[in-house]
């Protein structure tokens, strides 16, 4: 029997301090032997198609494929599922709503990023883009350390009043932003909306995840100390490849950086985290919400 999870089920069994610690955990784990794929397809009309697999992590019986929609002029913009199955048989124990999980582990594991870099006190937050996954991460971030201010800006200016309102923080005009001492984007863009900070700034950078998207300036990019996820897939459809970089261009991963390697090496740097996401975090945050689950919703697809 396959367990059915819904965004709504999903919502009610998620913990974001439970996701926090399986995330740090799944960087501190060692690499397994098995390279993350992400295989992504365009459509014949305005979407794409990609499958990243197979999420694996040492400790977790199970892994995941994830395959997604994405058509931006949609909502929500990216609809599928995540498959998790047993490790030992393929059994297939579950299926989880993928926007909810994709949301989850995209949005904490880049507050755990933001925190590691950010210099200590730093509590002024500007987010570009007012989404789910920029949601989480300021609920990731508000429980690892204090946010003094949040401002938030948003093509359209009603979703950016909603976040502001959700998070107490306020809807401000994109140039009103520059006051701010941790910058996370999370955008559609495949134009840079970030071309510079002032010294001393974190940004962190979540849309550049396939080929052709862009947030962050080359410039930018260059003058700044750079961690990404992934090495490999940061230069071929990341932010230091669209920006037309390689991965010699990285300071190194943030993997390295939760271990214990040096992130921030003085104030007055600029620090970037620009992810793509791995298949390993989509497993983590399904093993997560699978145990808690209990009873449930299921199917028989072998009836």
């Amino acid at each position: 029997m396959t367990l059915l999870l819904n965004r709504t089920d999903l919502e009610g069994l998620l913990d974001p301090d439970a996701c926090l610690d399986a995330l740090r955990a799944g960087f501190l784990l060692p690499p397994g032997g098995v390279l993350p794929r992400r295989v992504r397809t365009g459509l014949p009309g305005p979407g794409t198609a990609a499958a990243l697999l197979p999420g694996l992590a040492d400790g977790v019986p199970a892994y995941t494929v994830k395959v997604n929609a994405k058509f931006p002029g949609a909502y929500p913009a990216l609809r599928g599922v995540v498959c998790l199955h047993d490790l030992a048989t393929g059994e297939l124990l579950a299926l989880l709503d993928s926007a909810t999980v994709t949301a989850w582990r995209t949005g904490l594991a880049a507050a755990l990023g933001t925190h590691a870099l950010a210099r200590t006190g730093a509590g002024t937050v500007a987010v570009i883009g007012a989404g789910a996954q920029a949601d989480l991460v300021v609920t990731g971030l508000r429980r690892l350390r204090p946010v003094r201010e949040l401002l938030v800006t948003d093509l359209d200016p009603v979703r950016a009043a909603e976040f502001a309102a959700r998070h107490g923080g306020r809807a401000v005009p994109r140039e009103e932003i520059g006051p701010a001492d941790i910058v996370v984007a999370a955008t559609w863009a495949r134009e840079p909306v970030l071309h510079d900070v002032a010294p001393g700034t974190h940004v962190t950078s979540l849309g550049a995840d396939e080929p052709g998207k862009a947030e962050l300036a080359p410039g930018l990019l260059r003058a700044s100390r750079t961690f990404v996820d992934d090495l490999d897939l940061a230069e071929e459809m990341g932010a230091l490849g669209n920006a037309g970089l390689t991965r010699e261009h990285a300071a190194g991963t943030i993997a390295e950086v939760l271990g214990g390697a040096a992130g921030r090496t003085r104030d007055a740097e600029v620090t970037v985290y620009a992810p793509v996401g791995l298949p390993w975090q989509d497993l983590v945050l399904s093993w997560v919400a699978y145990r808690a689950a209990g009873t449930g919703t299921r199917f028989d697809f072998l009836a």
